[in-house]
């Protein structure tokens, strides 16, 4: 009965847990694409290592900071090799796709500042401003 019940439990986890790592929408995932072909894409976390570290027990899941699924998985070792690695994986893109969101917004937002000021201060006019503006919107865009 005990081996019925835990057997059941592996199945459930099976079918449920492997998204548990926040994928990527399909717009995030081109996005970090074209962030990635355009050098811009800051790596806290190497997805490759996320996957190898998913054979461990929950080694995946914690090291993409998703600690309550890192015990699940942990508690459900072996059977959780089944998915981990796919949720380290994956975790580990998301946290780099946050990272370069975050890192390229906060350049950006520099850089707006830094262009308000010089027109503020008249070392620019309006229509030197227009195309600055331009070229940082190009710099950071992954169209």
């Amino acid at each position: 009965m005990l081996n019925m019940r835990k057997t059941a439990l592996v199945l459930l986890a099976a079918t449920a847990l492997p998204g548990c790592a926040t994928m990527l929408t399909s717009e995030q995932s081109r996005e970090y694409q074209s962030y990635e072909a355009k050098g811009l894409l800051v790596k806290e976390k190497n997805p490759t290592t996320g996957a190898v570290l998913g054979i461990l027990p929950g080694g995946g899941s914690f090291y993409a900071r998703s600690y309550g699924w890192g015990v699940v998985n942990l508690l459900l070792w072996p059977w959780s090799v089944l998915w981990d690695p796919v949720s380290g994986y994956q975790g580990s893109e998301t946290i780099n796709y946050y990272a370069t969101k975050a890192s390229l917004d906060g350049k950006m937002r520099k850089e707006f500042e830094n262009l308000d000021d010089q027109l503020t201060t008249g070392l620019i006019n309006k229509d030197q401003y227009v195309q600055q503006k331009h070229a940082i919107q190009s710099k950071y865009s992954v169209d």
